[in-house]
């Protein structure tokens, strides 16, 4: 059987070995001065039951809540 040309390996799609991290299902996040610019989702989180991906100004404050998902951020210094 030919492999269809739809097909592909998720794997190889991952940009880190890292394990993705579920969205929406935590109500606060900490995140540090490498996760910015801060995104929800953020790149580490699975995008296929997400919303549209918003940039969150979280440098000044140290403190975001996403308008879409309410998940909340919180910048370790």
């Amino acid at each position: 059987m030919q492999a269809s040309p739809w097909t592909y390996n998720l794997d190889m799609l991952r940009p880190t070995e890292a394990p993705l991290i579920q969205p929406n299902a935590q109500n606060l996040y900490q995140v540090s001065e490498e996760d910015l610019p801060l995104s929800c989702p953020m790149p580490q989180m699975t995008l296929w039951n997400s919303h549209p991906r918003v940039y969150l100004p979280i440098e000044a404050t140290g403190w975001a809540k996403c308008p879409y998902c309410g998940a909340e951020y919180a910048l370790q210094k």
